[in-house]
């Protein structure tokens, strides 16, 4: 508990941003969504929904696992999505 901590600490929850990569029509992406609303509303923590059908980029690399679920860039999770993983992931 140094005198950095609470100073990065309130820094870093204002910088994160969740992910959600899909496609329309996908029954695992809905549900995904219903928990990714859930957790950033608890945490306020801002998501972003990212339509794969509409970026060659993400489909090349992500058709096989979607729904994807990106924290702070990095990938989280593919298909299920974890309430207590990912509530975790943005806690810690």
């Amino acid at each position: 508990m140094g005198g950095m901590s609470p100073l990065f600490r309130r820094k870093s929850s204002q910088e994160r941003v969740v992910t959600l990569i899909g496609k329309p029509g996908c029954h695992l992406c809905d549900d995904a969504q219903i928990v990714i609303e859930k957790v950033c509303g608890d945490l306020g923590v801002p998501w972003e929904h990212k339509d794969i059908t509409q970026d060659q980029g993400l489909h090349d690399q992500y058709w096989e696992q979607i729904p994807v679920v990106l924290v702070d860039g990095r990938q989280h999770t593919f298909w299920r999505v974890d309430e207590q993983r990912l509530r975790k992931a943005l806690t810690d």
